[in-house]
This record gives structure tokens, sequence and C-alpha cells, in this order.
């Protein structure tokens, strides 16, 4: 079976703000959106290039806290030196906050960091290696 596109739905408090903030640290795209759809607006973010995207919704009728634990991790592999500071430095500057991970495999070559509602993403300095 071949999968075509993977995508990581999470729930969040302030839509735009999300949305902003991961554009803004991680080089996305708004790639789409709905308003009260059922109930329910939301966004897709991603690169054309990527195989991936990160949906964020708000529920309107039930509004859902956040309930991101310190190990429900976005991991992303950037094995350049460069392109991995410059990233954790557009990180910084979206508003991303820097914290150390619950795991401290992560902290070895990588930075996690935090939005508002908990979720955590870790930039990490090397090539992923299928072991």
């Amino acid at each position: 079976m071949e999968f075509q596109q993977l995508r990581i739905a999470r729930p969040v408090t302030v839509l735009e703000e999300s949305c902003q903030l991961y554009c803004n640290g991680l080089g996305l795209k708004k790639l789409g959106d709905f308003t009260d759809h059922q109930g329910f607006s939301g966004c897709m973010l991603g690169r054309e290039d990527l195989a991936w995207h990160l949906e964020f919704t708000l529920c309107h009728q039930h509004p859902l806290t956040p309930s991101s634990s310190p190990e429900d991790l976005l991991v992303l592999y950037i094995p350049e030196e460069e392109n991995w500071s410059r990233l954790c430095s557009d990180m910084d500057n979206a508003g991303f906050r820097r914290v150390v991970s619950f795991n401290p495999y992560w902290d070895h070559r990588g930075v996690t960091f935090t939005d508002a509602d908990g979720y955590r993403t870790v930039i990490q300095n090397m090539r992923w290696l299928n072991a």
C-alpha cells in the first residue's frame, strides 16, 4: 500500500496565531483553510515539496483544550549544520520557546521548541537513518 500524503492534525486554542507561528518558524505556507464547517474552522500548512502537512483546527461549539504531552513530538531532521542553525533561529524569531526535552536523546543533537498550546517540535541536526 502506498501512502501519498501525511497529515498531522491538532486542535489549537487560537487558530490564526498557531498558523502564523508555524508558517514563520518552519517556513510553511497556508495550503488551504475552512471556516465554520460543521462547527469547525481550520487551516492546513505545508509546502509543495513536502509529503506531509499540518492541520490546525478549532471547534466552535465544543472547544477542546489541547492536551499535548512532553513526548508528543513533531521531529524534523535537518542534516546540514547551516540550515539547522538557521531554522532554529527562525523558530526563536517566530515566538516558539526553547525547552529541555523530556527525553534527553533529543538534546544531544537537537533543540526542542514549544508553542502556546504545549505542542513540541524538535529540530534535529542529523540525517534520519533507517535503523
